[in-house]
């Protein structure tokens, strides 16, 4: 006989490293919906694989309303309804470009900051020269 695995708010907030205050925002705004016992909070697994993926999302930098997005769209595509995974493919795709962007942008910056850093070395070095050189 299987068992639904739940959750307790403290547990996903050791887990995940946030704060409970955290959790019940995300709750709040629609990203997670835990059941009720009385006033104590259930998370099913559905929501710790949300609580997972909006931490991640946000790490990527997705908003809140688009990881909510993503998440209204898989609900509503459990069907699978054409125009609702052309719409959530195309926010993926487009995402998928920006963060790929970024990336290129990342790797530019570093090699010019790694030739700036080289550059204030040997004017650094050359500074140490001229005073260890008697006047």
């Amino acid at each position: 006989m299987l068992t639904k695995k739940s959750y307790s708010i403290s547990e996903l907030s050791k887990e995940f490293e946030v704060t409970t205050r955290t959790i019940r925002f995300y709750e709040q705004q629609g990203l997670i919906n835990p059941t009720r016992n009385g006033q104590t909070r259930i998370y099913a697994e559905k929501d710790r694989v949300r609580l997972m993926l909006t931490l991640r999302g946000k790490r990527l930098g997705f908003s809140l309303a688009e990881t909510k997005e993503l998440f209204d769209l898989y609900d509503s595509t459990l069907e699978g309804d054409e125009k609702q995974l052309k719409l959530m493919m195309g926010i993926l795709e487009q995402r998928h470009a920006e963060l790929e962007q970024q990336l290129q942008d990342i790797v530019r910056v570093k090699a010019e900051l790694e030739a700036v850093k080289d550059r204030c070395q040997k004017a650094l070095n050359e500074v140490v020269i001229h005073k260890k050189k008697p006047s």
